[in-house]
This record gives C-alpha cells, structure tokens and sequence, in this order.
C-alpha cells in the first residue's frame, strides 16, 4: 500500500535545543528559517520521489505486474501532492508580496 508521508513529521510546539553542557535553550529565528527550510526541501523531495515512483508503478502496470486501481490510487496521491506544493508555493508569494507592500 502506497502511503503519503509527506507531512507525517510531528514537531514539537516549541523547539528547544540542547547545549553542550545539557542545558534546553530555545532555538533562535536563523535556526527556525533553517528547520523550516530544510522541511520544505524535504517535502519537496518526498513530491518528487511520489512521481517517479507513479511512473514506475503506470510502467509495471503495461508489464502486467499491478493492478489498475494500484496505479490510480498512486496518481491521485502525487497529483494532489503536487497541487498542495503548488498551493503552498502560491500561499508563499502571496505573503511575501503582502510583506513586499506594507514595507513601502
């Protein structure tokens, strides 16, 4: 069975990160920018991995290896994994075009 992990990660509501000497501190904003952005590229990643496993699956479908309803149910997931990102991205520049306009 096919399973979309792409936003499957659980994250803490605050990070916290240990010091060399065990003590929590809080992460700081560069920190947050780089967790976030590492999450986007994984993300990404994973709509990436989802297509190229689609087509190999609609390949083993015209060997007779799978079923159709196999290959249907891995094509709706990457199709509507990849309308997400495509929101997401759409989601993204509209806010930085906001933050571009309230700063003039």
């Amino acid at each position: 069975m096919i399973q979309n992990a792409m936003f499957n990660v659980q994250t803490p509501a605050i990070q916290q990160i240990q010091s060399p000497n065990n003590e929590l501190t809080k992460s700081t904003p560069s920190e947050s920018l780089k967790d976030f952005g590492s999450f986007l590229k994984d993300a990404l990643n994973e709509v990436g991995q989802q297509e190229a496993a689609t087509h190999q699956m609609s390949d083993q479908f015209m060997a007779g290896k799978v079923d159709a309803d196999q290959v249907m149910i891995a094509s709706q997931q990457a199709l509507l994994s990849l309308q997400l990102t495509a929101q997401v991205r759409n989601k993204a520049i509209e806010a930085y075009q906001e933050i571009m306009r309230t700063q003039m």
